[in-house]
């Protein structure tokens, strides 16, 4: 992987590296495409309206449905959606994680029940691989055992030994693979150990070790506070290398984003922009609104007067609030469509201040900012 950093203010980054589908800046943020496109989109609109060129999919999902073998006939996932970007694929740590009861890890892999159907599965870390192999993946998340916060220093020190074993089967694999075979895909480590100072470097040392294209931070966002989420990422990211892209999995909140830029995160993801959408939350430059409420009835004003998204430009908070209120469909397109735009403006903003030598500034002024509440000045 070609990796370069362009400008760097503090610990604030932007970055550029190549994948197979085109090159990626940071910071960046993926809208997350659980079964391969995104919740309400289609290919369309993510390269017209999003104009975005890395989203996220879902390993353990598109492994179960549509299965490694319709999809290795569809000569990959880019072929299958009909889109041509870069997809990132989680390893189904997550998943093992989330099933709770449905799933039971072990020194070789994970072991699993489909919510689908109940049927039995096993991932292992080559597995795992074999799977992103068929989708075609151009960043692969190799296979992690995710903690939940609080835990045991016991139960951290035991997720670090396995995740680290199953790390470095998974480098053997994949470079064995690139040895005998032309492949493009790039492979990523995930480091864990909850917001414990000692594992978190336990962990990286571990993985740094092994050489992988790029790193992820695994295990946050999962039951601490977002105060001690900042407080680890202050060294967490400080332990892993300079010239590798970092990845903040599952978060966040916009102002989650901000504070993680700040302390040197360069990639992030989160289902929080399409599924707050859905469940009438919108994001704008000025706080969130909530597009149920009866005072967006009259209001023939877009979501975000600062937003040049396709939904602003076309269609009023009066608009949107009718198609909630109706059951539209269409409503969770036009809202998706904005709030991944307002994500994706303020990160490719945050790029432009770095590199411009304005990160303090502009940090300070969207916070602000993003703290307005829109709601209570119209009541």
């Amino acid at each position: 992987m070609n990796f370069s950093i362009q400008a760097t203010q503090g610990n604030a980054r932007a970055c550029s590296f190549e994948l197979a589908h085109g090159i990626v800046q940071t910071p960046i943020f993926m809208p997350v495409g659980t079964q391969g496109i995104i919740k309400g989109l289609d290919s369309i609109d993510i390269k017209t309206f999003l104009q975005t060129n890395l989203i996220l999919a879902n390993t353990y999902h598109l492994y179960l449905r549509p299965g490694i073998d319709l999809l290795q006939q569809a000569h990959g996932i880019h072929n299958f959606a009909n889109f041509h970007g870069n997809y990132l694929t989680d390893s189904g740590g997550f998943q093992a994680f989330s099933l709770s009861g449905n799933a039971k890890p072990s020194d070789d892999g994970i072991a699993f029940k489909s919510h689908i159907d109940g049927s039995s599965h096993f991932f292992s870390p080559k597995k795992v691989l074999d799977i992103e192999y068929a989708i075609n993946s151009d960043i692969m998340m190799i296979l992690d055992d995710l903690v939940g916060l609080p835990a045991s220093k016991g139960r951290l020190l035991d997720s670090i030994k396995r995740t680290s074993i199953w790390a470095k089967q998974s480098i053997e694999y994949h470079n064995r693979n690139k040895q005998e075979r032309e492949i493009k895909n790039t492979i990523f480590a995930i480091m864990q150990g909850g917001i414990d100072y000692e594992m978190r470097k336990r962990s990286a040392m571990d993985l740094v070790e092994l050489e992988f294209d790029g790193y992820a931070i695994g295990g946050l966002a999962v039951g601490e506070s977002s105060e001690e989420m900042y407080a680890c990422l202050d060294y967490a990211c400080d332990f892993l290398p300079i010239h590798k892209p970092r990845y903040l999995m599952g978060v966040g909140t916009p102002e989650n984003l901000l504070e993680c830029i700040d302390r040197g995160v360069d990639m992030f993801d989160c289902v929080m922009p399409t599924r707050n959408a859905r469940n009438a939350t919108i994001f704008t430059s000025y706080g969130k609104l909530h597009i149920k409420n009866a005072c967006y009835k009259n209001d023939f004003t877009p979501l975000d007067l600062e937003c040049q998204c396709y939904t602003c430009k076309n269609y009023t908070r009066a608009y949107l609030h009718h198609l909630f209120r109706s059951a539209e469909i269409s409503y969770h397109r036009l809202a998706s469509l904005h709030n991944l735009s307002f994500y994706l403006a303020l990160v490719r903003g945050a790029r432009e201040a770095i590199m411009q030598q304005e990160w303090n500034h502009y940090k300070k002024e969207k916070l602000r900012d993003l703290q307005i509440n829109l709601e209570s000045k119209m009541k």
